[in-house]
């Protein structure tokens, strides 16, 4: 029995020491971690430090600027200057540029310091209005000669962004292979100062960005609570983008959902904004863009013609026809419309900036009528 007891205090003895082993090390982390992190925002580096210049494109972020002073050798922990800049509120104050900094010997508050002044760095301002389409941003910014169009429009539609939340909800050129661009819609209109020299994938990076940004958690959620995809809402508000763009915006998104809705007698979009119309006089997507990337009208693949024609394809077509501004986007994802165009399927536009809406084709012919005669009046 005795022999049983000292066993048995052996044990609980021995457990003691393996438990005091184990907080000790722990004390002994925890020690070294809080050791480092003081050392690491303090400045108080490995010696022989040099200085290095440091790129941050414009649009990036906490975290991306943490990883790009990492990879400079700046800071050790990009996960701990991400904190420390949150604790002090400074993510705002963060600016773009190059800005010249030591490698392991200077402090976080020093680096925030230095990062919240704007640097002297030679940009180009370039002006993307709303409702310009991926084409001709690309050309944009070639003639302002920071890429070639080829190459914006190769980075936009094949590179990485899944760094970016809308990225994951855009689908891949397999899964949808009627649409005539994936980056259609999603380089947000805005004025942009671009760095010079910098790479294609920050400058298509920075669009995407301000999309991103723009889209917010509430936006999703009324997307899902409506059963719509984002790609099928930015493809309606690039729509309402061309037809309207201005005060009228929630009044056609409105007369587009209602053809789009369940039941519809006019499932059709029927704009020439996009048709099989070959005019100039029209703002045409397939005619103006689509012909001339393919080298002409008739070289067009059919699929995609088919898709894109809103005379011929019921519901919305294979993607955006442009890249619309936030108030469309706003507009095509919760309509507030007049009266008129609650419950209307048509709409018709004078040369004035007149808009008619009409529940029935007659009516719908009827205004057509009267805007043709304010036009007639408007060339006597």
């Amino acid at each position: 029995m005795a022999h049983n007891d000292t066993h048995a205090a052996r044990k609980k003895g021995g457990a003691g020491k393996i438990l005091l082993v184990v907080l000790l090390l722990l004390l002994l982390a925890v020690g070294a971690a809080v050791h480092f992190a003081y050392n690491e925002i303090h400045g108080n580096g490995a010696p022989g430090s040099t200085e290095v210049t440091v790129s941050i494109p414009q649009g990036s972020g906490v975290a991306a600027i943490a990883n790009k002073l990492k990879e400079a050798g700046v800071i050790r922990s990009a996960y701990l200057f991400r904190w420390y800049v949150g604790q002090k509120g400074a993510a705002a104050k963060l600016q773009y540029g190059d800005f010249v900094l030591q490698t392991s010997a200077i402090s976080y508050d020093a680096i925030i310091a230095t990062l919240s002044q704007y640097a002297k760095a030679e940009t180009v301002r370039v002006t993307i209005p709303e409702g310009t389409t991926a084409i001709a941003i690309a050309q944009k910014m070639e003639s302002a000669g920071l890429c070639t169009a080829e190459e914006f429009l190769k980075e936009a539609n094949e590179g990485d962004f899944s760094a970016y939340t809308f990225w994951q909800y855009v689908p891949e050129d397999k899964e949808a292979p009627n649409r005539f661009m994936k980056c259609e819609g999603y380089l947000f209109p805005e004025t942009y100062e671009f760095l010079k020299d910098d790479t294609v994938h920050n400058y298509v990076a920075t669009f995407y960005a301000q999309f991103d940004a723009q889209f917010t958690k509430e936006m999703y959620a009324a997307l899902k609570k409506q059963g719509m995809t984002l790609p099928e809402l930015v493809t309606l508000a690039s729509f309402v983008q061309e037809e309207a763009g201005n005060s009228q915006d929630s009044n056609v998104a409105q007369v587009f959902r209602n053809r789009l809705a369940e039941g519809s007698p006019y499932p059709r979009l029927q704009s020439n904004t996009s048709s099989h119309i070959q005019s100039d006089a029209d703002n045409n997507y397939l005619w103006n863009w689509v012909a001339p990337y393919y080298d002409g009208w008739d070289n067009i693949p059919e699929n995609i013609l088919t898709a894109y024609d809103t005379y011929s394809c019921i519901g919305l077509p294979a993607g955006p026809i442009s890249n619309p501004g936030l108030a469309a986007i706003k507009a095509a994802l919760e309509p507030q419309p007049d009266e008129e165009a609650k419950d209307a399927y048509f709409f018709v536009t004078d040369l004035k900036g007149n808009y008619y809406y009409a529940h029935t084709l007659a009516e719908h012919n009827a205004n057509c009528k009267t805007a043709a005669a304010v036009n007639k009046s408007l060339k006597n």
